[in-house]
């Protein structure tokens, strides 16, 4: 069995929801929605800036959807030693959360601005657990 191929379909499954969500059901707490944040539903007060807000959802369900479009393509037409450049690929552009968004997760649950309270550890061991299932990934078809 190849691993990386096994994770990528699941990280594919798990993007659509999140894709969905984003584009269809935004107000939502799960997948990702922006329900869990309290500024999305104050942004509804003020029009322009909820629709700033709005058309940035779209643009990241957008940008995720590219993403997937891609990966699929890998998962049927890339050889083995392109599907484990892909998947340590994805570790690390996973991993950027940690660099830029976890802080401000963070800052925000820590203020309350966020429910329900702790999301963003939870969040935070969500995208660990993706990390390590491609670094798993990796090592699991490289040793078969």
């Amino acid at each position: 069995m190849n691993w990386v191929k096994f994770v990528i379909t699941i990280f594919i499954f798990l993007e659509t929801g999140n894709i969905l969500v984003l584009y269809f059901f935004p107000d939502s707490k799960l997948a990702n929605g922006m329900g869990a944040f309290r500024a999305w539903e104050k942004s509804k007060e003020n029009p322009g800036m909820h629709d700033l807000a709005s058309y940035l959802v779209k643009w990241v369900a957008g940008t995720k959807l590219i993403f997937i479009g891609l990966l699929t393509v890998l998962l049927f037409t890339a050889d083995r030693s392109s599907l484990l450049l892909t998947a340590g690929v994805m570790a690390l552009a996973i991993s950027s959360f940690f660099w830029r968004l976890y802080p401000l997760i963070r800052k925000m649950d820590r203020e309350g601005m966020i429910e329900p309270p702790n999301y963003s550890k939870t969040l935070g061991w969500m995208i660990m657990g993706f990390i390590a299932l491609f670094v798993a990934a990796i090592l699991l078809t490289l040793c078969a």
